[in-house]
């Protein structure tokens, strides 16, 4: 887990070896907030990039309004106090989600170093992806017992992706943004209220400004990399809507010798099984999203740190308020309710991540000769840190270990052998009756029963199946006595 979420806070401490998450080559699983550039001098860890004398542009000291200005033309000045001034004037919440999309939008047609520019869709594209998805959808029939939830499929491009999945993103990050300005409003004296009220309110726009950037930025990112809506193990899309990037897609199939049509079945097959799963669950959705409002409730900022910071601003002085940020006053306190609402939807994601692996592999492998070695290079691409993971890291503070995401698979896969798919797929009717964190440390030992390691708390099949046969007995015969001496009293 980060702990450290949107970035805030010092630098991540190297890994110890040995730690969940390492990947062949010796590299961590990447992510965590604050990855590499978020130093004492940036406690934001956001970057205004290429405005110089912002957090992250080129400058990075000095009046920020000197360093914007210094490198324009004079032609430029007009819209530069334009931009500035949109966005001291936002105040529609926590994060300018207007300037976050804009920012992304921006990135995704900029052509950069080993990568490419968004383009549009191609007919011929969308008519692939349709057809690709509806056969994912027949060969899914005999792997699980939930039935189609993609009422439609589409082929979207980088910018179509970032304008459909925006909704999602501020579900997911409006919580604990909004909890973090509120932690800074809230530890400001209130005899101090009235004559901070202005800076205060400067503060909050430039901090919706911060957050629009960070994400932005990530979202650009993002949008490059991700193949459908539901990279991250969570229905960022419509409802109902499986979607795939053409684009992304071929990228990813760069240097795996697998035809483009075989790995494009294979991601619809994981698309539509993360639609069948979201739309006929229907608590799972909300059950996700609140566990990072449940960790954005927990968050808290150091008020000392807050109160030092109001005495030394000088209004009239721009730099006084860089200065006064230098020092690391954002850092969110991992308390033991962070903690367990992030184990809560560490563990879920990879349920989810879990079943959609083992249902997709079961599906494909009597049709496609590559999915061992695809579904493999996906795992590849979770356990190295991949665009998804890290994203969510930065944005929510979290990780989804790839170790949670192999024994959660070994699960279901158990599970589905043990009990078939309906007997599988009937724990989904009820959190209560999902695998915990324990039983992913000993899959064998949940799907088997008391006898098992595992212990008491354990889901004992055959007990519950001489249960259900005895019940079934005794209703027989209840009925039989029923129906003989409704014959005797004839």
């Amino acid at each position: 887990m980060s702990d450290f979420p949107f970035g805030f806070g010092p630098p991540p401490e190297e890994p110890e070896d040995g730690k969940d998450g390492d990947t062949p080559d010796g590299k961590g699983s990447g992510s965590g907030s604050g990855s590499g550039s978020g130093g004492p001098a940036n406690p934001f860890n956001f970057g205004f990039g290429g405005i110089p004398g912002m957090p992250g542009g080129s400058g990075g000291s000095g009046n920020p309004l000197e360093g914007l200005f210094g490198a324009m033309n004079p032609g430029d000045l007009g819209a530069a106090f334009q931009q500035l001034g949109q966005m001291l004037s936002f105040d529609g919440g926590p994060v300018n989600w207007d300037l976050a999309k804009d920012i992304a939008r921006q990135a995704v047609v900029q052509e950069t170093e080993g990568g490419s520019k968004d383009r549009s869709v191609g007919e011929s594209e969308r008519t692939a992806v349709a057809e690709a998805v509806r056969l994912a959808d027949l060969w899914l029939d005999s792997a699980t017992s939930f039935p189609s939830g993609a009422s439609s499929a589409v082929a979207w491009s980088r910018a179509e992706w970032i304008e459909a999945t925006l909704p999602a993103w501020k579900e997911l990050v409006d919580p604990v943004a909004e909890r973090v300005a509120t932690a800074m409003g809230g530890v400001v004296p209130e005899e101090m209220q009235a004559m901070a009220g202005p800076l205060l309110g400067v503060m909050r726009s430039m901090g919706g400004a911060m957050f629009g950037t960070q994400i932005g930025q990530a979202l650009g990112a993002l949008a490059a990399e991700v193949v459908g809506s539901t990279d991250v193990g969570l229905p960022l899309g419509p409802a109902g809507k499986a979607a795939l990037l053409p684009q992304n897609i071929d990228a990813f199939g760069e240097g795996l010798s697998v035809p483009t049509d075989e790995i494009r079945l294979y991601l619809a097959l994981r698309e539509a099984a993360h639609q069948r799963l979201f739309n006929h669950v229907p608590w799972l959705r909300q059950h996700l999203f609140g566990a990072v409002e449940a960790y954005a409730r927990g968050i808290k900022v150091d008020a000392s740190r807050l109160e030092d910071l109001v005495g030394q601003i000088d209004p009239s002085n721009p730099e006084s308020m860089q200065e006064a940020m230098s020092g690391g006053l954002f850092q969110p306190e991992d308390t033991p309710e962070q903690k367990a609402a992030l184990a809560r939807l560490e563990t879920a994601l990879a349920l989810v991540e879990g079943w959609v692996d083992a249902v997709v592999h079961a599906a494909a492998a009597p049709h496609l000769p590559h999915a061992p070695a695809l579904r493999e290079t996906l795992r590849r691409r979770r356990a190295s840190g991949g665009p998804a993971e890290q994203t969510f890291a930065t944005l929510v503070g979290l990780e989804l270990r790839p170790r949670r995401l192999r024994d959660a698979s070994r699960l279901w896969a158990s599970l589905s052998d043990a009990r078939g798919t309906d007997g599988r797929d009937a724990l989904w009717q009820h959190p209560d009756m999902l695998p915990t964190a324990k039983d992913l440390d000993d899959p064998d030992g949940f799907v088997h029963g008391a006898d098992s390691p595992a212990g008491e708390d354990a889901i004992d099949f055959s007990k519950l199946d001489e249960m259900l046969g005895r019940a079934a007995a005794a209703n027989e015969k209840n009925d039989e006595d029923d129906k003989n001496d409704d014959e005797g009293k004839a």
